[in-house]
Order: structure tokens, then C-alpha cells, then sequence
């Protein structure tokens, strides 16, 4: 196994993006449009610097936080995306390495495991939806996660536009049957390794979304089916948020908040936390960094709800940069997956680790004890590098 460790979030993407078929690794890494905004997710990183001690450091230091009524090891939580079929075990082997790690983990609503073995693998679940469907529907859903054990709901209402990509989108199938398999058997017999995994297990890839099924029975829908369904629905309001966190009456996190206008509308709708999120760079093309954003929301509503982010994080002393910048936690995506379909569940472990590691370097080279005690000062901003999306609304009240 020694062969399959890697050490930096890179290289998981380089063996992930050598292990899958080239249309499965184009889903992972595409972004809508042009693709200003997934770049801008990392730029923006890399534009931020650390003001370091060199001496007084500290020599154990305490990596711990606690988002959404949940005890983090270190503050980090997996985000939730869709149908995970870079792997044959996809979501479980994702819960599972989030509760061998001690974080949470993000089920979405579009998963290719249903919520209820998730939540068997992962005691700290929370379940991500989309306003797709009616009330009762979304009810109906809400109470299935309940009752399977989710601790926590997570709302995404950031509108997916991934659908005219400048470069092409990665050619996905409906479903796998006979005209998929003749259409994409060239590029899979290049990827001997990933076509032997999915075969060894007895099953082939599904594109179904599990979560999603009708409550009185029938077939899951498969993943264009359930986007369709969510594009086709009435788009949501204020008032809809508000309604749906009081259903659930526990943990709420509105994840897609880019604007302090919404952030404090979101504050009034009664939620938990807030994800400063552009959707991975699949929503609005030219939609900043969520770093970016980041410090204006945190300063406007992070005294009244929990903030956390996502977006562009590769390596630990990101999650730093976005502590300092005023989040409680990051929630990772594309990261974990290149782990997973690298080695499974312990390539998710392993970006666990490298994230972990890189952490606890940041914060000891910033002199702190604590990730709790990380401040804007121990990171270096351009000027002009902040964006802030939207004024304060003295008329948000919902």
C-alpha cells in the first residue's frame, strides 16, 4: 500500500486524472463558461501570504473546532457533490474516512448512495438539498434523512449554469447500457485500473440518485433526470428557506451566500451557518472567489450565525488563510475526490492527513496554540484583493 501514499492534494489529482476515463475526469474538474471563477478559486489563495514568527511558537497546539453542534478534529468538512462513481464504494467510502478522521460529512441529495448508509458509515451526516419538487416532497425527503440519522441540513440554492462550458462538456450518459458502454468502451479500455475496480465488485457505474426516489416507491431518478426535475422546479424564496429551516427544526446551513445582503437576509430566514460558496465555479461565471467575499460576510453576520467556506482549497494552510479571514471551518470537494479515486477510502483519508498536517504547520508557524485564535493579522492581503458582493439591506427582514 506504501506505493498508492501520496503526499500533496496535486498529486491525487495527477493519479486521479491518470486512473479515470478522460470524460469522468472532466466532470471533475469543470467549471460553467469560461472558467474565470474555478480559476479565481485558487488564484485567490495563492494571492494571500502568512506574517510568520521565528521564535515563542508553540509546541502542541489544538486544531479542534465545532460547526453546526458538531465537534471537528481539525476544521475541515467534506462538502457534499454529486453522484461519486470515480469509485465503486463513492459516498460510504467518503463517510467513512470523514468518522476514521473525526469531521463531518456532506451527503448531497444527488448522491449515488442513499442517505441511509451513509449515515450508517458517518454518525455526523448532514444532508445537502436542493429545492427540487414541491413541499411535500421536500418534506418527505428532509424526514428520510432524519430518520436515517442525518444530524444536520444543508440548503444549496446557488444555481448550477455548468451546462455551456467554453471548452466542451465532459460527454456523460444518461444511464450505462449498451449505447454508453460502445460509445465510451475506447476511452475506459485506456483505463484498465478503473474499469477493474468497478469489475471486481460485481457492479458498473450508476448514475442514479437514490436520494431522490419516490417516497411510495419507484425507480430513482437518474442524475440528468433529478437536474432536470430541479431546473423545472419554481425557484425558491426567503420566505421558502425560512419555511424549510423551520420544518427541519435542527441544524441549518444555507450554502451558495456570496452577497452580505443575503447574508444577512439568511441571518433573518433563521439559519445555523452560512457556506460562502460559488458552487465549485459552476454557478455564475465571473462570480468571485468565495475567499474573496469571505471577510466582508464574516464581518457583517459572523457574530450572529456560524460561517464556513469552500472553493479552491489544496492544501491546509488554505484553511488556515480562510480561518484568519473570519470562517469557523472549509469544506472541501474537489479534493477529496481525487483521493477517492485514487485509492478509495484511504486516498480520502490520506487528503485528510496532508490537510491536517498542513494545518497544524500554518498554525505553528503563526505563533498560535489554537485555530480558534487565528486573526486577520496573520495573513498578508493585497489591496484590491477583497470583494464585497452587495450592502448591508436595512429592509431584509423576511
Amino acid at each position: 500500500m506504501a506505493n498508492q501514499w501520496f503526499e500533496t492534494v496535486a498529486e491525487a489529482q495527477r493519479r486521479a486524472k491518470r486512473r479515470l476515463p478522460k470524460s469522468v475526469y472532466g466532470a471533475l474538474i469543470a467549471g460553467s463558461e469560461r472558467g474565470w471563477t474555478v480559476e479565481d478559486n485558487t488564484r485567490a489563495y495563492a494571492e494571500l501570504g502568512f506574517a510568520p514568527h521565528v521564535a515563542g511558537l508553540q509546541g502542541e497546539r489544538d486544531l479542534s473546532t465545532t460547526v453546526m453542534g458538531q465537534p471537528l478534529s481539525m476544521p475541515v468538512m467534506i462538502s457534499p457533490t454529486g453522484v461519486q462513481a470515480v469509485h465503486p464504494d463513492g459516498e460510504v467510502a467518503v463517510a467513512r474516512a470523514a468518522a476514521a478522521r473525526g469531521i463531518t460529512m456532506g451527503l448531497s441529495s444527488f448522491a449515488s448512495k442513499s442517505v441511509e448508509e451513509v449515515a450508517a458509515a458517518s454518525p455526523q451526516t448532514f444532508f445537502q438539498m436542493y429545492w427540487v419538487g414541491s413541499r411535500e416532497v421536500l418534506v418527505q425527503r428532509m424526514e428520510r434523512a432524519r430518520a436515517a440519522g442525518a444530524v444536520g441540513l444543508i440548503m444549496t440554492l446557488d444555481w448550477s449554469f455548468s451546462n455551456g462550458r467554453d471548452w466542451g462538456s465532459p460527454a456523460i450518459p444518461e444511464k450505462v447500457n449498451l449505447k454508453a458502454a460502445l460509445q465510451f468502451g475506447p476511452e475506459v479500455a485506456l483505463r484498465p485500473q478503473w474499469l477493474y475496480t468497478w469489475l471486481k465488485t460485481g457492479a458498473i457505474p450508476d448514475l442514479t440518485t437514490p436520494n431522490l426516489a419516490p417516497a411510495g416507491g419507484g425507480p430513482a431518478p437518474t442524475f440528468f433526470g433529478a437536474y432536470g426535475e430541479w431546473m423545472g422546479t419554481p425557484l425558491p424564496t426567503w420566505e421558502d428557506v425560512a419555511w424549510l429551516r423551520e420544518q427541519w427544526g435542527g441544524p441549518f446551513m444555507l450554502k451558495g451566500v456570496m452577497r452580505v445582503d443575503d447574508a444577512h437576509r439568511a441571518v433573518d430566514a433563521g439559519v445555523t451557518a452560512i457556506s460562502v460558496s460559488n458552487h465549485g465555479g459552476n454557478n455564475l461565471d465571473g462570480t468571485p472567489a468565495p475567499i474573496r467575499a469571505l471577510p466582508a460576510i464574516a464581518k457583517a453576520v459572523g457574530h450572529e450565525v456560524e460561517v464556513v467556506t469552500d472553493g479552491g482549497i489544496r492544501r491546509g494552510s488554505d484553511v488556515v488563510k480562510a480561518l484568519a479571514l473570519g470562517a469557523k471551518a472549509a469544506m472541501i470537494g474537489r479534493a477529496y475526490l481525487w483521493g477517492l479515486a485514487a485509492n478509495g477510502q484511504a486516498g480520502v483519508e490520506n487528503v485528510l492527513d496532508i490537510l491536517r498536517s498542513g494545518i497544524d504547520s500554518a498554525v505553528l508557524g503563526l505563533g498560535h496554540r489554537d485555530v480558534k485564535d487565528l486573526r486577520p493579522e496573520d495573513v498578508v492581503v493585497p489591496a484590491n484583493w477583497p470583494r464585497v458582493l452587495g450592502t448591508p439591506d436595512q429592509e431584509h427582514v423576511v
